[in-house]
């Protein structure tokens, strides 16, 4: 799909409609710098390149961020691209500000060639950078999902790399910090260019059902919000579709079809208590039959990143399976922006929010203990993958097609997801040209050869 170009006003428009306090006189300052500095410089589209900055700011304010991190989105590239040096960022717009671009423009310069060591200096720096300030990494995360939006210009080889690093780094920890939107999006946005034929056959079913989807979680968030109001106060629903790669990966993981899959469609009730929670939960069960064993409680014991829910499954009267996830409006916001939730309230948070700020950051400090430990940056790749546990793996046939395995597949595998005939007279592999044993486990953004008798 073709984005907008997003515009400056766009971006003062975007600030106006936040609940946030923004300081205009700094991020102005910062928009004409860079809008000077970038003059006559295009995107590989042929906009104008300050187009991009403007937008990861955008991205920046709809996740909440404050005012030095939108500064600094407007400025990312500026010390990279242009003559303007980090010594002037910080004369003109103070410490914080420079640190943070100059944090950004430093995770942009990787000079190794080796795959693996690119990537692992990679993820080093990305921990590093968050372990000083956070927001640095989100910023970058920003700055990744709207180059994802513009890639089509990119050379289709550019395109693949860029994908499979979304779903071997920056997704995952855009996963790992909690910022859903950004991390769902990524996940789209990349299968579009790995497995594009499956990303279309589920946008289209989406499509196909799309009318008839809407009128049936308006009529459910009206019988749930009907019975709920009568004895729980300030109560909000919302409708919810599951990602394309959501969809995606249990049709792939469970060998499901779409029609199998009972979350496709959610009913999202959100109250102001955690009593509240478990007594709209009380009062779903009884409305509709829950199915057995599709019930989590993530409220008594969060996720990794911090996330917290009910869900449950239920079949109402129309015999449709939907997922019901009930939440208060702190757990909503931590859901749908992570760690970037959090930020705004850094300077004044009460003992329960610092915790699990804190939380957030341990994963990180651990990480790089690990890898101060151990000496070796590459173990850094290990350790991260092993901890993030990414559930499938894409790899590629020597004609360039992409093939999702689930991760801890062997060569033997990928040779019966190619056809059983070529599994039935496997002899042997290569992976990146090399022989590799018939137990090798593979990895993403491997080339895989079949040999055959």
């Amino acid at each position: 799909m073709a984005w907008p170009l997003e515009t400056y006003n766009d971006l003062v428009e975007l600030i106006g409609k936040s609940e946030h306090e923004y300081d205009m006189d700094l991020i102005g300052r910062a928009y004409r710098l860079a809008e000077s500095s970038h003059r006559g410089q295009k995107r590989l589209s042929g906009a104008p390149y300050i187009s991009h900055p403007v937008a990861v700011a955008c991205i920046l304010v709809q996740l909440g961020m404050d005012s030095e991190s939108v500064a600094a989105g407007l400025l990312h590239d500026v010390v990279e691209d242009t003559p303007i040096s980090l010594e002037q960022i910080r004369k003109e717009f103070g410490d914080e500000v420079a640190e943070l671009t100059d944090g950004v423009t430093k995770l942009g310069r990787i000079p190794y060639s080796s795959r693996e060591v690119q990537q692992a200096e990679n993820l080093r720096k990305m921990l590093i950078a968050m372990s000083e300030d956070i927001r640095v990494i989100i910023i970058k995360l920003a700055d990744r999902l709207h180059n994802m939006r513009t890639i089509e210009f990119m050379p289709p080889q550019k395109q693949r790399d860029k994908a499979l690093e979304n779903m071997e780094v920056y997704a995952p920890i855009a996963h790992r910090l909690g910022i859903r939107a950004v991390k769902e999006e990524l996940e789209d946005l990349s299968l579009r260019i790995l497995d594009p034929v499956a990303y279309h056959e589920i946008e289209n079913g989406l499509e196909l059902r799309a009318g008839e989807r809407a009128a049936f979680i308006e009529r459910t968030k009206k019988k749930i919000s009907d019975r709920v109001s009568q004895t729980i106060p300030n109560v909000y629903l919302e409708g919810r579709v599951k990602s394309i790669y959501g969809i995606y990966r249990k049709m792939f993981l469970q060998n499901r079809s779409m029609d199998e899959i009972y979350d496709i469609y959610a009913v999202r009730v959100i109250v102001d208590t955690v009593n509240d929670c478990y007594n709209v939960l009380g009062i779903v069960h009884d409305m509709f039959r829950p199915l057995p064993n599709r019930f989590k409680d993530y409220i008594s014991t969060p996720k990794p990143n911090m996330y917290q829910s009910l869900h449950t499954t239920v079949i109402g009267k129309e015999g449709i399976p939907f997922e019901v996830q009930i939440r208060t409006w702190e757990m909503h916001h931590t859901a749908e922006y992570g760690i970037a939730a959090h930020w705004k309230y850094k300077l004044g948070m009460t003992s329960n929010k610092e915790d699990s700020f804190e939380k957030r950051l341990a994963w990180i400090r651990q990480m790089l203990d690990n890898e101060r430990d151990s000496g070796d940056a590459t173990d850094l790749v290990r350790m991260i993958k092993s901890d993030l546990v990414p559930e499938e793996v894409f790899v590629f046939t020597p004609r360039g097609d992409v093939i999702s395995l689930p991760a801890g597949a062997t060569v033997i595998d990928f040779a019966y997801a190619i056809h059983s005939a070529v599994g039935n007279r496997m002899v042997g592999a290569k992976v990146d040209k090399r022989i590799v044993p018939l137990d090798y486990k593979v990895k993403t953004g491997e080339i895989i050869e079949i040999l055959t008798s």
